[in-house]
């Protein structure tokens, strides 16, 4: 650019004298008029070129800016996604406690129901309880009420004896006061063999045994559709063999109520499967 302006002073200059004689003075004047003109000129050049700087480093501070606006509003959008994530996650989380929450709510419900009936069982058998002739008791979740064959039976007899029918008949009449439930007679004998020819093995003793409460219970009232017969012989003794205390005790009759399976966590899936194996 500077070029370009000394190149115009210097035609300037020709032309004035080429167009006659001036004097010094004028000569000096205008010389000094052009030098000022160029210093200007080049001025102004220079503070365009300044301007043109600052314009390129403002271009490329905004650029700069742009790309940190840009990186953080990815990161924005990162971050965004994330929480959202998190949140879908944590609603899932809540609704899967909400159900366990109501889950655990609807067993602890049905608990109580046991427990509820059970304690109801014990007072309804509360006397003869207090005289030794029978015990109620849960063994493996289920609700028993026991009595001892050597109250019931003489030894190695399946028949019962009069107060044998009287204690059944008075047990049966509690249990046709409980509704909705049905019972199972189990037969157990100690581990002393039976080989007689009405009762060749503890089976047939036990199985025999429990069919003769089931026909006392029929003749006290009990309904015929809620009562069923089984035999364990010596296989479920609660004591050891070894002692005529402990046999004393596996000689017995048990009362099974059989459990409500509906009440019972997982019965509607239980169902599903069923319906799907048909």
């Amino acid at each position: 650019m500077s070029g370009k302006v000394s190149v115009v002073l210097g035609l300037s200059v020709v032309i004035l004298l080429g167009t006659g004689c001036v004097s010094t003075g004028t000569y000096e004047l205008l010389q000094a008029e052009l030098v000022q003109t160029r210093q200007e000129l080049e001025k102004s050049v220079a503070d365009c070129n300044a301007q043109k700087d600052q314009c390129n480093q403002d271009l490329e501070g905004a650029r700069a800016d742009g790309e940190r606006q840009k990186a953080d509003r990815a990161a924005l959008e990162k971050k965004l996604s994330e929480v959202l994530k998190d949140k879908a996650q944590l609603d899932a989380s809540v609704e899967e406690m909400s159900r366990a929450m109501a889950e655990l709510a609807r067993r602890q419900q049905e608990a109580d129901k046991r427990i509820e009936e059970f304690r109801k069982l014990v007072e309804r058998f509360k006397n003869l309880i207090d005289a030794g002739k029978l015990k109620v008791k849960i063994i493996d979740g289920r609700m028993i009420v026991e009595l001892a064959t050597d109250v019931l039976f003489a030894s190695g007899s399946a028949s019962l004896s009069k107060e044998g029918e009287a204690a059944i008949t008075e047990v049966t009449q509690i249990l046709t006061s409980i509704p909705d439930r049905k019972f199972q007679i189990e037969g157990h004998t100690d581990n002393v063999p039976i080989r007689s020819a009405k009762f060749p093995s503890n089976w047939v003793l036990a199985s025999s045994r429990a069919l003769s409460v089931i026909d006392t219970m029929l003749a006290a009232g009990i309904p015929p559709d809620r009562v069923s017969a089984a035999s364990f012989g010596d296989m479920r003794p609660t004591q050891t063999n070894e002692t005529p205390v402990g046999r004393a005790a596996n000689r017995r009759i048990e009362i099974v109520i059989v459990p409500d399976l509906s009440m019972l966590p997982g019965f509607d899936e239980l169902q599903r499967l069923a319906g799907e194996s048909k």
